[in-house]
């Protein structure tokens, strides 16, 4: 079986998509694989260091237009390809006929957490149904993206749950947080930490507005926000309106590689996430809590989406049940940071969940499976 993969959403470009198409790949015998894909900045170099072929269309912007159907469906009679998975099936799953034409029978579509947006609007709605009309199989995050889709989709293809994974190998206990400690001046205080990109939805700004309260009862409390992002100049204008340079550092943007050790650097991870836009701005999972959890971190979620699926209440941590809430979200920070051992216990037990139910093995077995015609 060999399998065309479609998408815009790939490395070298980053984002939490283009991780997950990439893992699912690592995890494929290559000569299984090519690869049609978008152009983004070192895609040349990145590309040279694949075990399989890669097909860099000169865009940057993949679309499901003539040209670009011609140049799947050629890819997929040269190499023999059987299967087609499109990363993001939205909108490149529309090649779906084209390649069906050139001989490629099992088809699967990927969806993630913004096609949730796409079926509460008309237009986008029947868009997203002629989508997966086309598809064998298309797939959902999380039982909320599920939920979402499946009354709009009307039954007319079949769904299965293929939900990103965590590298347990490289998201550990043994990651070691010293030197972000040190980089930052955290030294031995209690740290709460959130890395994610700093857009509204992550609820940064609430962790931010809560920090004094978790100060009241932690006076030496620091608070690390990991990551860059449009919300960041008004964090920081926050920050420093508040008087709170000193307890709230704001990192930037941090390469993927030394994530671990800024998990590592935090007691406790808090990302208390809210559904904005009438539901149209929504978290279909929320890899990070998982991610923190194998670092062994008790996590605290806020209730967008699917993110609390990524936690089992009071054994790995906690959902807050009004994210927009500071005093709600205060509460819970203060609650673990006043146990200590109870947090290391939560830690323990979100890394035993992980390796358990989210590690790359377990999700690479699903892949497998779904993409067998």
């Amino acid at each position: 079986m060999r399998t065309l993969v479609v998408t815009n959403d790939f490395p070298p470009r980053q984002g939490g998509i283009q991780t997950f198409v990439a893992a699912l790949l690592a995890r494929r015998p290559p000569e299984s694989l090519v690869v049609l894909a978008s152009r983004s900045p070192g895609w040349e170099a990145y590309d040279a260091t694949l075990p399989y072929e890669v097909v860099r269309h000169p865009t940057g912007m993949l679309l499901p237009t003539p040209g670009v159907a011609r140049a799947a469906a050629g890819l997929a009679r040269r190499h023999g390809c059987d299967t087609a998975f499109f990363g993001a099936a939205a909108p490149l799953g529309l090649l779906a006929p084209a390649l069906r034409d050139a001989g490629v029978r099992h088809q699967v579509g990927a969806t993630h957490g913004h096609e949730t947006g796409w079926v509460a609007l008309p237009g986008a709605r029947q868009l997203m149904r002629r989508i997966a009309a086309g598809l064998d199989v298309l797939t959902y995050i999380s039982d909320y993206t599920r939920e979402r889709l499946a009354p709009a989709l009307g039954g007319v293809t079949r769904m299965a749950q293929l939900s990103p994974g965590v590298d347990v190998d490289r998201f550990t206990p043994a990651a070691d947080g010293a030197a972000v400690r040190q980089r930052y001046g955290l030294g031995g205080a209690p740290v709460v930490a959130c890395v994610s990109r700093l857009v509204p939805r992550k609820g940064q700004d609430v962790l931010v507005a809560a920090w004094p309260r978790v100060l009241a009862q932690h006076p030496d409390a620091r608070l690390l926000l990991v990551g860059g992002g449009p919300l960041e100049h008004r964090l920081r204008r926050e920050v420093a309106a508040r008087g709170l340079e000193r307890s709230v550092v704001l990192t930037g943007p941090v390469p993927p590689e030394q994530l671990p050790e800024h998990y590592a650097a935090g007691d406790v991870f808090a990302m208390p996430c809210r559904t904005r836009r009438g539901g149209l701005d929504v978290e279909g999972l929320g890899m990070v809590y998982l991610e923190a959890a194998a670092c062994g971190r008790p996590v605290v979620a806020g209730t967008s989406g699917g993110a609390p699926e990524t936690v089992q209440e009071g054994v790995t941590g906690h959902v807050v049940g009004d994210p927009r809430s500071a005093d709600a979200v205060a509460a819970v920070l203060t609650g673990l940071l006043d146990d200590p051992q109870r947090a290391r216990r939560m830690g323990a037990a979100g890394r035993a969940w992980v390796e358990q139910r989210w590690s790359w093995t377990s999700i690479a077995d699903t892949f497998a499976a779904v993409l067998e015609p």
